[in-house]
């Protein structure tokens, strides 16, 4: 028997069907669990990895803006070349 770290239910694992590792839902409160430790049997909230991907883009957006601001300053160098004609 496990128990679920968010809500205190006690949970049911044969700890002979699963690795440390393994991820799990709680049957009472539905939360994302990871099994952290085999003996004792011990789980702990799984980390979010969307929030990694959420991460990832964010960066990526920030290069595409970038890449814009590159766009404006050879802008900008033409419009310069137009001034000094």
């Amino acid at each position: 028997m496990a128990t679920c770290p968010e809500c205190d239910a006690e949970i049911e694992i044969d700890e002979f069907d699963v690795d440390k590792g393994d991820l799990l839902s709680c049957p009472e409160c539905g939360s994302n669990l990871e099994i952290t430790s085999l003996s004792p049997l011990e789980l702990d909230a799984a980390s979010d990895d969307d929030d990694d991907d959420d991460d990832d883009d964010d960066e990526d957006e920030a290069e595409a803006e970038g890449d814009d601001d590159l766009d404006i300053d050879d802008d900008d160098a033409e419009e310069k070349e137009d001034w000094e004609e």
